[in-house]
């Protein structure tokens, strides 16, 4: 006798439903290719782990902390404009 759970999924499944799920490569630009499984038999990246620069120690990083001074350089000049024109504003209310 057949058990419920051996006939439900031949009741409920669509055959022929997944695509085919095959070995295949990933090849990069610089010609490094890792082996995986996936629909596609070859997949072309154009940078990889091997080759960019952040895996690499290659990276630039931005000069951060020249920014923040400049940003800090305005921040003090704006302010320093901003109390000039209100002793302005009243010195002009005292005369």
């Amino acid at each position: 006798m057949a058990r419920a759970a051996d006939t439900l999924p031949a009741l409920f499944m669509k055959a022929d439903l997944h695509p085919n799920y095959v070995a295949s490569e990933i090849r990069c630009a610089c010609g490094n290719v890792i082996s995986t499984r996936s629909t596609r038999k070859v997949a072309v990246l154009g940078i990889c782990n091997t080759c960019h620069p952040f895996y690499t120690g290659q990276q630039k990083f931005v000069d951060t902390a020249g920014r923040v001074d400049k940003f800090q350089q305005r921040a003090a000049k704006t302010a320093a404009a901003q109390a000039a024109l209100a002793e302005a504003r009243g010195n002009k209310k005292r005369k």
